[in-house]
């Protein structure tokens, strides 16, 4: 997409730091974490070359479902609603994400068969990293095959507190 768009910057404290939220209007932009700054603007200003963002409140509907999650309604967030941009590979995998259930996980070759690309597993791995709206699309929820942790962009504490926090089994 290209031409100028003005998007609102807001910030929700949780118990996995602050987040950082991008909307646009109802919808979120991205999600990321309070010292992410850089890699949020770096997303962002590739999928929406040109955005303008400018401070503003979070919205109810998003705070209260934000919150709702944290307090342990795992599925408040399963409504929100998200403004992607990306590939449609990357639409693809991120919608394959959203479709993991909270407390569950997936490796990253179980990701790809469920988008009917089973020897797509880097390239399902470089949408996974790339994904932008952090806990809403559930990143946190691919493991490694062997069922341990791998990588997570807010880092792995952050990613252990949501598997914790979901009743996820992982390996440690």
């Amino acid at each position: 997409m290209t031409g100028t768009e003005t998007f609102t910057r807001a910030t929700l404290a949780s118990p996995v730091g602050t987040l950082l939220l991008i909307l646009d209007g109802a919808a979120l932009v991205a999600l990321d974490f309070e010292g992410f700054e850089a890699r949020m603007a770096r997303l962002l200003k590739r999928r929406f070359p040109g955005a303008v963002l400018k401070d503003g409140p979070v919205p109810k509907h998003v705070a209260t479902a934000l919150n709702a999650y944290f307090k342990g309604d795992l599925r408040a967030v399963d409504s929100l609603d998200v403004r992607l941009g990306g590939t449609a590979f990357q639409q693809m995998v991120w919608a394959a994400l959203r479709a993991i259930p909270a407390g569950r996980t997936l490796a990253y070759g179980g990701l790809a068969e469920a988008i009917g690309k089973p020897t797509a597993r880097r390239a399902v791995g470089m949408a996974n990293g790339l994904n932008p709206v952090a806990i809403v699309i559930p990143c946190h929820r691919v493991i490694g095959a062997d069922g341990s942790l791998t990588g997570y962009a807010g880092g792995l504490p952050r990613k252990t507190f949501l598997l914790k926090h979901e009743g996820a089994a992982y390996r440690a």
